[in-house]
């Protein structure tokens, strides 16, 4: 079984996944960097989070051998569900969990972020291109209507990334049953521990963390951005629960 941890950009999805990879490692699963290099998907897989990007028949097909031969390990991706996700989730061959974050804060975090590389490493990553408002909010346009989509997929289980960040206990709870996980095993204990918010494990590779504060694009937009914001997402952020 493929176990796919899914996320909106800049919303703790590196964070999830590793949660969600370290409780997987508890059952004795197999690790996904191992299969990626024993089954030669590193061009499928790739980044240190095993990202395998969009969710086609060809890559999904190429990431199920190991499953079929009975290897259960966690990817990641960040891109909307297709047929073949949503057949392979009825087909009891990849489970999946969605988090997604207000994408006000969220773009604000991937245009901060993809400036801060710029600026510090002296080489784009994938939030390097948005230089400008108008050009990250086009950007996650798509995300948005993605994490729509992924909230009406039956069988996914979604999280809010300020709800992780606030009521921890209760998501994470939620999480262990989800992948049918003792909650009172000691291992499972430990995995949940580590990655409670404000750990040291969140400045750790793979797990995106800068500063992650809820609301934060309330200080940095204009008015005027504001009210742009409020009538592109404005429906979509009723329907995720955000004040718009």
């Amino acid at each position: 079984m493929i176990v796919l941890s899914v996320g909106m950009p800049r919303a703790g999805s590196g964070w999830h996944y590793n949660l969600v990879h370290d409780l997987m490692a508890t059952t004795g699963c197999d690790e996904a960097r191992e299969i990626r290099s024993r089954y030669g998907l590193e061009k499928i897989l790739t980044e240190v989070n095993c990202n395998i990007g969009v969710l086609s028949l060809r890559r999904l097909a190429l990431v199920l051998r190991p499953a079929l031969l009975g290897h259960t390990f966690v990817i990641k991706a960040h891109s909307a569900p297709t047929l073949t996700a949503q057949a392979l989730i009825r087909g009891g061959l990849l489970r999946t969990t969605y988090i997604y974050r207000d994408p006000r804060d969220a773009m604000l975090s991937a245009y901060e972020y993809g400036k801060r590389v710029l600026e510090k490493q002296g080489r784009p990553n994938a939030f390097s291109h948005l230089t400008d408002f108008q050009k990250t909010m086009d950007f996650f346009a798509e995300y948005v209507e993605g994490c729509l989509r992924w909230r009406r997929v039956p069988g996914v289980l979604t999280a809010r990334y300020e709800d992780l960040l606030s009521n921890y206990e209760t998501e994470t709870r939620r999480l262990v049953d989800f992948l049918g996980l003792d909650a009172q095993a000691p291992a499972v204990q430990a995995a949940v521990a580590q990655y409670r918010p404000g750990g040291q494990v969140q400045g750790q590779q793979g797990t995106h963390f800068y500063k992650g504060q809820v609301g934060r694009f309330r200080e940095h937009y204009s008015a005027d951005e504001q009210h742009t914001l409020a009538g592109r997402f404005g429906p979509a952020l009723a329907k995720l629960g955000y004040e718009i």
